[in-house]
């Protein structure tokens, strides 16, 4: 497996993009990572596709792209997301974990030429009024994180090495995926992410006209058996546990249970022994996640 990056244009400026090259590689995947995260929440995923030659980005506010002006929103993140599947050729499978899955969503809607199908790992639909207190309450905890400065890179891991959600699934990648995210100098290093973009962002998934529109076509488009047009294949993976490492998840079973109702097409997979962050970030979840894209590519 090869790993390099490379920067795409995108309004403002040079969007960052990981890639991983497997050695088998017969076609690409475009990977979208959560509200704080950036690209290297991938690398454990990439290892078990090495058929695939996987591209993330670094979204603006996020990673090294950090600096690009703040066009923030699930539509400008789509449109972003649209020019480096341009860069690399498209149609693409896409798939896209918790903020990545809603613009995931509104990239297959404003840009369904360019998307092939797409995989949403724990995001991407409206939370239930209940799950969405609990996500919200587990938001301000993170967004603390985003504002604390740390001694040293050392303080900012061993932070995350304490974290509940990876106490039992450390590992060289996700301590990887914790130094590239330490920016700053002693004795204020931070993480990458820009909070006025964090909370730009998930001001936008409540409000998000691209997003209601497009989640509106997926459910009008199934609920009638799909037409010309209608909305890509579409796969959710949920997981049982949160930010903590706690149940039932940002998708409780009930509001899952409502979503299949209302998204009759999407195939809802439960992805065992994992929590909001390990479903990407840990062996277990890698595997469930590398099994769903491979499923999808067909």
């Amino acid at each position: 497996m090869t790993y390099s990056t490379f920067d795409v244009p995108v309004p403002g400026g040079p969007m960052r993009v990981g890639r991983w090259s497997g050695p088998e590689a017969t076609t690409t995947v475009v990977a979208v990572h959560g509200i704080t995260a950036h690209h290297l929440a991938w690398a454990l995923v990439a290892q078990e596709l090495p058929e695939v030659d996987l591209v993330a980005p670094d979204l603006r506010g996020r990673g090294r792209s950090r600096d690009l002006p703040p066009e923030v929103g699930m539509a400008a993140h789509a449109d972003d997301v649209a020019a480096v599947i341009r860069e690399v050729g498209g149609p693409v499978v896409v798939v896209g974990h918790s903020m990545g899955g809603f613009v995931a969503a509104v990239l297959a809607h404003r840009h369904p030429d360019l998307v092939s199908g797409v995989v949403l790992v724990d995001g991407g639909f409206p939370f239930a009024s209940g799950d969405a207190e609990t996500t919200q309450a587990g938001l301000e905890l993170i967004k603390n994180r985003l504002r604390a400065r740390f001694p040293s890179v050392e303080d900012y891991v061993e932070l995350f090495r304490a974290h509940p959600a990876f106490v039992d699934d450390w590992s060289d990648a996700v301590e990887g995926y914790v130094r590239y995210d330490a920016i700053g100098e002693t004795p204020e290093h931070h993480s990458s992410a820009v909070l006025d973009a964090v909370v730009a962002d998930q001001r936008d998934i409540a409000a998000s006209d691209a997003l209601t529109d497009a989640l509106a076509a997926l459910a009008e488009s199934e609920a009638s058996g799909g037409s010309d047009g209608a909305p890509v294949r579409t796969m959710f993976l949920r997981a049982p546990r949160g930010f903590v490492d706690d149940p039932p998840g940002l998708y409780s079973p009930e509001a899952t249970t409502e979503l299949r109702s209302q998204y009759p097409a999407v195939e809802f997979r439960e992805i065992e022994g994992v929590n909001h962050y390990t479903i990407t970030l840990g062996r277990r979840g890698a595997r469930a996640v590398a099994t769903a894209v491979r499923d999808m590519i067909g």
